[in-house]
């Protein structure tokens, strides 16, 4: 075996994005112990800092050791027992993954369908919840199959009407668009350190509200997850001072998480919202001026998740083969029914600047002209130039 030396990559697709250099250096600090007393005070920083960043003073916040799923398999595993009714809304493929959780832990599980690429339809969830005494309401509030946001502060005053706790996916939205877990009296929010806090894949930072903690110590039956038990995990994360053994902390991932949390908090959340929300438009505009088109209405499209329409006669796999080889850009493909007829574009953390976006735009234009589809880049550049203006 030799030293693996990765090839250094353009990052624009689904996620992960670009990892800056500080949060690199960060990760190749030396290690210390999970239970070093310097190492419990970063841990109370961590949790302090992702109350701030969701929103959320009255939630319990603290990192799970894994990706956005587990953060996700969390929530549906540590509040739904067997035979407890659930209202997964789905308009794309995580709010599918939802739903299979759910199935997994025994519940009665009542999907309520879109199209993807549309927002959940408040009225329609409303309809289902009313049908039924219902636990828990699910749903996606940045889908990142299909770059569609939803109304999540709607969907979370629905299910409080109801008497359903919320389970609220922002492993998209987090740091990129507005995510108020207060505002929207959530009761558990997860996302994921991988796209918009441009730290490394690994982590869930996840919140949940003290009704939430409270369904989850009152359970009849044992969580079916152990890792991720709440009642269990809680003591090792949950106070200065009294924590016991749970696992062994991924250490140097929380290093890289905490530093991209100073990095965010230095540059402002809202000057971080709307620096993706610039992009995004600059993005848009020099697409459209190169002849292509979105999949999402505009009222409704992620800015950090960008899903463009593959044009008639085009092998979307070759574009992107062309731009990875060529350009060392990864964009990312469609899913599920959209496969083979999208692009999905990522202007997450640091990869949401003004050069990803002319890069970006020159590649995939030079990808299209490649396959006879006459892709304007000039035009498109001087779009994004009047949006940046």
């Amino acid at each position: 075996m030799q030293s693996f030396q990765p090839p250094r990559r353009i990052l624009m697709g689904p996620g992960p994005s670009d990892v800056s250099p500080r949060v690199l250096a960060a990760l190749a600090r030396p290690t210390i112990g999970h239970l070093d007393p310097e190492f419990q005070a970063l841990m109370e920083e961590i949790k302090g800092a992702l109350q701030r960043l969701f929103n959320a003073p009255d939630h319990a916040c603290v990192p799970l050791p894994g990706p956005g799923t587990a953060g996700m398999e969390a929530a549906i595993m540590n509040l739904l027992e067997p035979g407890e009714r659930c209202v997964v809304a789905i308009n794309g493929a995580f709010g599918g993954r939802m739903a299979d959780m759910a199935d997994r832990a025994g519940a009665t599980v009542v999907t309520v369908d879109h199209d993807w690429g549309l927002p959940v339809d408040p009225a329609r969830v409303e309809a289902a919840l009313a049908d039924a005494p219902t636990k828990v309401l699910a749903f996606v509030h940045a889908e990142t199959s299909t770059g569609a946001k939803s109304d999540a502060a709607s969907l979370c005053a629905i299910a409080r009407r109801y008497g359903a706790l919320s389970v609220v996916d922002c492993v998209t939205s987090l740091g990129g668009i507005v995510v108020d877990v207060a505002g929207w009296d959530a009761d558990v929010v997860y996302s994921g350190t991988q796209k918009c806090l441009s730290a490394p894949p690994g982590l869930s930072p996840i919140a949940l509200s003290k009704r939430a903690q409270a369904a989850i110590s009152g359970r009849k039956e044992k969580v079916r997850n152990w890792l991720l038990d709440f009642n269990l995990l809680m003591s090792y994360w949950g106070g200065e001072g009294g924590r016991t053994y749970h696992h062994t902390a991924p250490i140097n991932a929380l290093y890289g998480l905490h530093e991209s949390l100073v990095a965010i908090f230095e540059e402002g959340q809202q000057a971080a919202i709307v620096r993706h929300a610039r992009m995004h438009e600059a993005l848009v505009a020099g697409l459209e001026a190169a002849g292509l088109s979105m999949l999402v209405a505009e009222a409704h499209r992620l800015p950090q998740l960008n899903t463009v329409r593959v044009p008639e006669g085009v092998n979307e796999a070759a574009v992107r083969a062309h731009v990875l080889k060529t350009w060392d850009l990864e964009i990312g493909a469609g899913l599920g029914p959209l496969k083979g007829q999208v692009w999905r574009i990522g202007l997450m953390g640091a990869s949401a600047t003004a050069w990803h976006v002319r890069l970006c735009l020159t590649a995939l234009c030079e990808a299209l002209n490649a396959q006879g589809f006459a892709a304007d880049v000039k035009a498109a550049l001087a779009a994004v130039d009047r949006k940046l203006a």
